[in-house]
Order: structure tokens, then sequence, then C-alpha cells
């Protein structure tokens, strides 16, 4: 039986290298054979790029930048999240979990914008190109939310959850002006309305440890994947695999990150920082933790368009070609998420594909992204001889 779709002349990514130029085969959604001659349906002549598995991304917050592009400016999140799914396949990724932030805060990550964006997505879901999911970053201080998130995770709603943090740190900068205002610019209150509110809600520490416990113990009931956010020490990271996290999100120290990647664990750094050549904040480089072994998963964080090019770059100043370093932006995270269906290309794994020039000048360059076997993005600027 012929196939739906050929791509043809590709250099692909199989078993960890590159092949010489060959073809894929996909019937519908799925990859059904790699150099296998005979007709398709349809082909796509792609002489000359690379055929990579499709981008997973685990932690993206840029969608917030559609939301608010200015402090106190907001659009709609329709058309933020469909700007967003642009942007995602154009780079490449072909799924998606965005990092919605719930806090006590009001404003941009507050309770009403939460509800709002999780009811979005769940609306708009069926039209959009990436296979977009939802990855709550739970503030641990929300405690309000608590009945919310687990109704959440018993509808299926929440795809990875996240125990985050901030709220000690905002404490502590509860007097500096500059800090202060950072965070009244997103909440939209006046200074001493969020300087009170943040001291009221410093006043329940003693009730966060249990209510972290319960939303664990519910996610994992669910098998839903868990992760612990800027860990600052090993035993904070123990703490939290004790409570089923094995995804450890941005550890602040080296000796964290190897806590992190002790047993079945996972560290996810973002790519911004292999692609600016260090933290934004002076933390740790996450070029020099998947040097060392203690990253193996690489994020959008606050920058889609990083992703592609981050595991270019290692390769580049490593001297290697990208087949040893794109499973930072593919397999790893598919199989750190519970995802068995993705992240290879294989036959049976889901036709989520990007087609990438490796030679242009300025980078590597995304020519077509194909997410369960339809081309939902092609850049016709290029010569490859793609359907029009």
């Amino acid at each position: 039986m012929a196939a739906s779709l050929k791509l043809a002349g590709v250099r692909a990514l199989v078993d960890g290298a590159l092949t010489a130029p060959t073809t894929i085969d996909i019937d519908d959604s799925a990859i059904a054979a790699i150099g296998r001659d005979g007709a398709a349906r349809r082909e796509i002549r792609a002489d000359g790029l690379l055929a990579l598995p499709g981008i997973v991304d685990l932690h993206g917050d840029a969608f917030e930048r559609q939301m608010m592009p200015r402090p106190g400016v907001y659009f709609r999140e329709d058309l933020a999240l469909l700007d967003t799914d642009r942007q995602l396949v154009a780079n490449g990724v072909t799924t998606a979990y965005h990092g919605l932030t719930w806090s006590w805060e009001p404003g941009l990550r507050g309770t009403e914008r939460a509800r709002a964006i999780a009811d979005t997505l769940d609306r708009l879901r069926p039209r959009l190109a990436c296979d977009t999911r939802l990855h709550l970053r739970w503030e641990t201080y929300n405690l309000d939310a608590v009945p919310t998130v687990l109704d959440w995770l018993a509808r299926g709603r929440i795809h990875l959850l996240a125990f985050n943090d901030h709220t000690p740190a905002m404490l502590r900068r509860a007097e500096d002006p500059v800090a202060v205002l950072k965070y009244v610019e997103r909440a939209g209150v006046p200074v001493a309305q969020f300087q009170a509110l943040l001291r009221d809600v410093g006043a329940r520490a003693a009730d966060v440890p249990g209510a972290i416990a319960t939303l664990a113990a519910a996610a994992r009931e669910r098998g839903i994947p868990l992760a612990s956010h800027d860990d600052k020490s090993p035993d904070m990271t123990r703490q939290f695999q004790a409570l089923g996290c094995r995804l450890c999100e941005f550890p602040l120290t080296e000796d964290t990150a190897r806590t992190g990647r002790e047993g079945d664990g996972h560290v996810l750094m973002g790519a911004p920082n292999v692609v600016r050549g260090g933290s934004h904040l002076n933390l740790v480089s996450a070029a020099s933790m998947v040097r060392a072994g203690l990253c193996d998963v690489l994020t959008s964080d606050y920058y889609y368009a990083a992703l592609p090019r981050a595991p270019f770059q290692l390769a580049r100043e490593d001297g290697r070609d990208v087949a040893g370093y794109w499973p930072l932006v593919s397999t790893n995270p598919a199989r750190a998420a519970g995802l068995t269906d993705r992240g290879e290309i294989a036959p049976g794994q889901r036709a989520d594909i990007v087609l990438l020039d490796a030679t242009d000048s300025d980078g590597p360059f995304v020519v077509a992204t194909i997410v369960a076997g339809r081309l939902v993005h092609h850049d016709r600027r290029h010569e490859a001889a793609l359907p029009g």
C-alpha cells in the first residue's frame, strides 16, 4: 500500500546518527518506514535538509508576553495562544507544555487569568497546530487554589505539575523598591497593597508542606509527571523526589543537579542559557551542565527560538555533529514526560518531524514542521520543493 506522504532526499536522525540521504514514509499520523522504495500519494522533495524528531518543550512561558507585552497592557487569551502556536511550529516545536504560573498574586499570574488561560486552551486545542498541553506551575503559597488544582488533576486537565516556591524570596525583597516594582507591575495593584498581601500570604507558611503533599499524591495517583523548580540544594531535591518529583527544573548548583539526575531523574535547563552563553541571572551554565552529564533536557523557558539553535551551538562548540545533542530537545523530554509515542524517527512513532537547513549562515533554519503527519509550517522562501 502506498504511503500517504513520503519525505525524500532527507538526512534523518535515526538510532542516534544522521543517515545518508533517504526517505521517510508516513501513513496518516505515524511513521511507516525509513528508506523504503515505492510510491506515495504525496511526496515532498527535501534534498539536503535534515529530518529531525519534532521538538518537545516541557517548560515554556513566553506566551505570557503575548498576553501582556507591556506592564498592564493585556490582550485576549485566544489571540495570544493562537499567535504563540504559530511561533512554536515555526521553531520546530511539535509538542509544547505551556508553563501556566498560578500564584496568589493578582494580575498576570492570578486566579482569574489562570482560569481564563486553561479554559481558552481547552477550547482552542483542536485548532492548534502544535500538540499543546498544560504545565501548571503552582506557587506553593497559593493555598486557596488547592481545591481547584485537585479538580483539574482529576479531570485530566493538567499534564505536568510543578511546585514553584518564589514567595520566600519575594518576602526577603518586600522592602526593596526595585524588586517590588517588578512584582507590582505584573500584579497591577498599588505598592502598599501588594506588600500587605505578601505579608499575609507569608504568614501561612506552616500550611504549605501539607498542601504540597496533597497535590503530589493526587498527581502520582493519576500518573501525572511532577517537577520541582529552582532547587537550591541536594536536600531540597531529595525532599521533592520523596514526593515523586522526577523532573528537577533549573537547579541552582551542580551538586543539586547531580542529585536530580540520580535514579530515573531528569534535569531541565533553559535553551536560552545555552544560546546566550550563560544564565541571564548569573547562575549555573546550562552548556557546562550538559557536558558534565548533569542536564538531559533543554526547554524554551522564556524564548522559543532558542530551542532549535541550542543543540547546534553545542555541537559546533564541541566539534561534533548535532546527532548527539538533538535528543536534549526531542527524545529526552518526551521520555521525561512519559510520552513513548514521539521523540524519535522510527517506524510506529508519531510523525512529528522538523525539516531543517543546517547550512544557513545565520544558524539552523526551520524550513518545515510536520505534526502527526500534517505539514503545519512551511517557510516558502526556502528552495526545497515542498508543496505549495
